[in-house]
């Protein structure tokens, strides 16, 4: 897996790959919930994503429970002709998921849609940016009040 640093280091590159013809596919994997919402949250950030440019095709998929599933995101970045892909675990921390159980299905996918080149980062860690928004949320609390415990 490669750091957070490695990975931003890749994608200003995907900037120059992408304009001599190189198709790279970025394919987020969250864990999947029973819940709604939570699925929601990570198509939104996989269109966010998708949005800006950077990549060939972004394609959402899921550990477990939800779909897409990660052999389903996988044939469809195949489908769409990219010719390597970045995998990124929406995961807030490092565990067997990344390590094991994302991997592990990835292979799988390969051998069942075609083996494609990927590179796997590092699940969101500790990073600066991150401790923004935990004070945004923080303070979005903090300003109605003292907490009621329950």
């Amino acid at each position: 897996m490669s750091s957070g640093r490695g990975f931003a280091r890749w994608v200003a590159g995907c900037e120059s790959d992408r304009v001599e013809g190189t198709r790279t596919g970025l394919l987020v994997i969250g864990h999947g919930s029973r819940r709604d919402e939570a699925n929601i949250t990570l198509l939104a950030v996989a269109d966010a994503l998708a949005e800006r440019g950077r990549w060939h095709t972004v394609q959402p998929a899921f550990l477990e429970i939800a779909r897409p599933t990660i052999a389903q995101g996988y044939a469809e970045l195949v489908a769409a002709g990219c010719d390597r892909v970045v995998v990124h675990p929406y995961f807030l921390f490092a565990g067997n998921h990344t390590a094991y159980d994302i991997p592990a299905a990835l292979r799988a996918a390969e051998a069942q849609h075609g083996s494609l080149p990927w590179t796997l980062t590092g699940p969101l860690g500790f990073h600066p940016g991150l401790l923004d928004v935990v004070e945004t949320r923080i303070a979005e609390v903090a300003a109605d009040g003292p907490a009621t415990v329950r």
